[in-house]
């Protein structure tokens, strides 16, 4: 009786095993298949579609996170941008931000070019992951020419949150 189990556990071994083979097999075929042309192009030495848009040139902002800004803006090293409207940057902003409101940066986007620093380092922020006004403005400082553009993607909300400085007033 107990060679009949050790017998059993072994089939039920293997067979789990050979399941697993299979799948990973069907599984490896079926990715590949779906991803030909894009292996194509990359076992050819192609260009990526990301490349693509690069070179035709939609660069986007990079984003950036929490303690990332918090680091860059306490040692100094980046201007803090808020992209919401002129209210919302005096009810409540980062303390030490710059206010830029998208709408005003879209209508005197020839302007932007001598708005910064030419070399220096932009952190565009708003109201959070659900506003893409910071990533809308990233864009229009790069078309100006800046070159070091982010987006600090979880904007005034995450910052407050975080337990950070924020302050009133202002234009």
């Amino acid at each position: 009786m107990a060679r009949v189990e050790v017998i059993m556990l072994k089939n039920s071994w293997l067979g789990t095993a050979a399941e697993a083979v299979v799948i990973v097999a069907i599984s490896t075929v079926l990715g590949l298949s779906w991803n030909r042309t894009l292996l194509t192009g990359a076992w050819k030495g192609e260009p990526t579609q990301q490349v693509e848009v690069a070179q035709q040139g939609a660069v986007l902002p990079m984003p950036i996170g929490l303690a990332q800004v918090k680091e860059l803006s306490d040692a100094g090293q980046a201007l803090l941008v808020d992209a919401r409207s002129s209210a919302s940057y005096a009810e409540e902003h980062i303390a030490g931000a710059l206010t830029l409101p998208l709408e005003e940066a879209r209508g005197k986007s020839a302007s932007l070019r001598g708005r910064f620093p030419a070399g220096a380092t932009i952190i565009a922020y708003c109201n959070g992951f659900s506003c893409h006004d910071s990533m809308e403005l990233g864009k229009l400082l790069i078309q100006a020419g800046y070159s070091s553009v982010y987006v600090f993607e979880g904007g005034l909300p995450e910052w407050r949150d975080a337990g950070h400085p924020v302050a009133k007033g202002g234009k």
